[in-house]
C-alpha cells in the first residue's frame, strides 16, 4: 500500500511559478513509475507528466513542454513538479499517481487527494 499527499499548490500570477511535491509513505516511490495529472473545472483529467523508475521523463501535453519539469527524489520519498511561466489555462487540481508497470496510467495503482493550482490573470 502507497499513501501519497501533494502540496505547494496555491493562487499564482499568470508568468509566475510553483513547485508542487508529492510525498509518499507505505513503500519507496523508487518502485514505482510516477506521474502528475491534472483536471480543470468541467474538464475531464489529463495527463501532465511521467518519470519511469530509471528517471525518463515524458511530457503529455504540449503546452507544458519547456515550462514543467517532472523530477524525483527517491531518497526522500518525493516527486516534484516544477511549474514556470504558469498560465490561466493550467487552472487545476494537479493529482500525483504512482503505478507498477506494466499497468496503464489510465488506471494507476495509487492516486494522491490533489492540490489546486489557480492561475490569475
Amino acid at each position: 500500500q502507497v499513501q501519497l499527499v501533494e502540496s505547494g499548490g496555491g493562487l499564482v500570477q499568470a508568468g509566475g511559478s510553483l513547485r508542487l511535491s508529492c510525498a509518499a509513505s507505505g513503500r519507496t516511490v523508487g518502485s514505482y513509475a510516477m506521474a502528475w495529472f491534472r483536471q480543470g473545472t468541467g474538464k475531464e483529467r489529463e495527463i501532465v507528466a511521467t518519470i519511469n523508475r530509471s528517471g525518463f521523463t515524458t511530457y503529455w501535453i504540449d503546452s507544458v513542454k519547456g515550462r514543467f519539469t517532472i523530477s524525483r527524489d527517491n531518497a526522500k520519498n518525493t516527486v516534484y513538479l516544477q511549474m514556470n511561466r504558469l498560465k490561466p489555462e493550467d487552472t487545476a487540481v494537479y493529482y500525483c499517481a504512482a503505478n507498477q508497470p506494466p499497468r496503464s496510467w489510465s488506471n494507476p495503482n495509487y492516486w494522491g487527494q490533489g492540490t489546486q493550482v489557480t492561475v490569475s490573470s
